[in-house]
């Protein structure tokens, strides 16, 4: 037979060994939102979840079962061998650790394919996420990117993150740049989503002396900020990038690949048209319609996003700053990387970095 095991005892045997985590839900329920990490073997499809839940509000709990039974059946074969395909200890969860979870389990259990079941389900994660966030204690001493718009700071922490500096990547998290322009090219996840990926990240860091990310608004695309992570934007330590214009453009169109979301970019353009002064906005219009796509960087930074980071920066007057002045990413690399090395001696080896993150 299969066992139940909770959220805390299914976090402990991720940490002692290999354990691949089961979404039985549906594909829509999944992409929703899941356990980082899971993989999804939906028990029913879509359509069929539609059709057992209508039975079951609409005719009896009894026609529903039935119903799940006639097409559990014609796809088993599949659906056992998906299952024994995984190699290793398996643990499955549906919605709130019900019927889908249950009868997933029971079935390959009756196939000698033993997996655990997960107490309460995703509900039960969802719960341990929210209350976790709530009562987070962040003990790592901040460092916060700071920079115009275009002086790279996301590639800059990707680069760090590569390198294994303790990095929380917000915007990768949030799968959105945190802009009008945040969402071209991207899938931005939901508040649950992101909470789940920012509490696993957290606890990845949590014995770091300190960890790096970019500062960014309480809103990323969809989602929002716990408010320690305000707290901790204000009060850590600002790491200023700053670089010429030129540069700037030159990063924007290396992140952005205007040319491959000329759509996108001319709607989310269309969006703040009204706040930028008619003649230019005028003119960044006519250049993403025409493909002349620096032009119309050049325009938005020195009309529209400079004027509003300037006042911005003007909102971290106590906390301790230091200014890096660069001409490129790979100076900036350098700057800040020589900085934490002189500023923490005792992990300046990429060998003791690994063993933080």
């Amino acid at each position: 037979m299969f066992q139940d095991i909770t959220l805390e005892q299914l976090r402990a045997l991720q940490d002692r060994k290999q354990m691949t985590i089961i979404d039985v839900r549906s594909p829509s329920e999944y992409r929703d939102s899941t356990i980082p990490g899971s993989l999804n073997i939906p028990l029913f499809d879509d359509a069929e979840r539609a059709e057992v839940g209508t039975l079951y509000k609409q005719t009896s709990v009894q026609a529903a079962k039935d119903r799940g039974l006639e097409l559990v059946s014609a796809k088993l074969p599949v659906f056992i061998r998906q299952f024994a395909e995984i190699p290793g200890d398996k643990t499955v969860f549906c919605w709130r650790g019900g019927m889908r979870s249950r009868t997933t389990a029971t079935l390959l259990s009756l196939m000698d394919i033993h997996v655990n079941r997960l107490t309460g389900g995703y509900k039960a994660y969802r719960k341990w996420v929210m209350e976790s966030l709530e009562s987070y204690n962040f003990k790592p001493h901040s460092y916060i990117i700071h920079g115009n718009t275009g002086t790279g700071k996301t590639a800059l922490l990707h680069r760090l993150q590569r390198n294994s500096y303790p990095v929380i990547d917000l915007e990768g998290i949030a799968g959105h740049r945190g802009s009008i322009f945040g969402q071209v090219g991207l899938q931005a996840n939901n508040q649950k989503t992101f909470d789940s990926l920012l509490l696993e990240k957290l606890i990845t860091l949590e014995h770091s002396p300190y960890v790096l990310f970019e500062a960014e608004s309480m809103r990323i695309g969809k989602a929002v900020m716990p408010p320690f992570m305000g707290r901790q934007k204000e009060t850590g330590t600002q790491l200023w990038i700053e670089m010429p214009l030129e540069s700037r453009v030159a990063q924007i169109m290396k992140d952005y690949r205007p040319e491959e979301h000329q759509e996108e970019l001319l709607t989310a353009f269309r969006r703040i048209k009204s706040r930028i002064h008619v003649p230019v906005a005028a003119e960044i219009d006519r250049s993403l319609v025409a493909g002349n796509f620096e032009n119309a960087v050049l325009l938005l930074l020195e009309h529209y996003y400079d004027p509003k980071y300037d006042y911005t920066s003007l909102l971290y007057g106590e906390s301790e700053k230091v200014t890096f002045k660069v001409n490129h990413l790979d100076e900036a690399e350098a700057a800040v990387t020589n900085w934490l090395r002189e500023r923490h001696p005792e992990s300046s080896s990429r060998g003791n970095w690994k063993l933080q993150v």
